[in-house]
C-alpha cells in the first residue's frame, strides 16, 4: 500500500483506524506520525464532546458548531496525508 494511502486511512474512522495503523506499520515514520496524530485529535474531540454533553443548553449550543469543524478538519487532515505532507496540528501534531 502507498504511503500516503496509509497516511489517509489512519483518519477515516478517527481512532480506530488510527490504532490499526500505529500497530500495524513499524517502519513508515510518515503512517506512524499520521496515526498517532489522528488518535490524538479524535480522542480529544471526543473529551470534549463528552464534556459539552454534560452541560445544560450552552453544551448543546456548543456541540452544534463542534461537529462541522471536526468534519472541516476530518477532511483537511485526510488530504493533507494524500498529498503526502506532514501537516503539524498544534500542539498534537508535536506529540505525534
Amino acid at each position: 500500500m502507498d504511503l500516503n494511502v496509509a497516511g489517509l486511512l489512519c483518519y477515516l474512522a478517527g481512532i480506530i483506524t488510527g490504532i490499526i495503523f500505529f500497530v500495524i506499520e513499524k517502519d513508515s515514520r510518515f503512517v506512524r506520525f499520521h496515526a498517532l496524530q489522528s488518535i490524538f485529535t479524535f480522542l480529544g474531540i471526543f473529551v470534549i464532546s463528552m464534556i459539552l454533553a454534560f452541560i445544560p443548553i450552552i453544551g448543546w449550543m456548543l456541540s452544534l458548531i463542534l461537529y462541522p469543524l471536526t468534519l472541516i478538519l476530518w477532511i483537511i487532515l485526510m488530504i493533507n496525508a494524500y498529498r503526502g505532507h506532514y501537516f503539524k496540528l498544534p500542539i498534537i501534531g508535536d506529540m505525534a
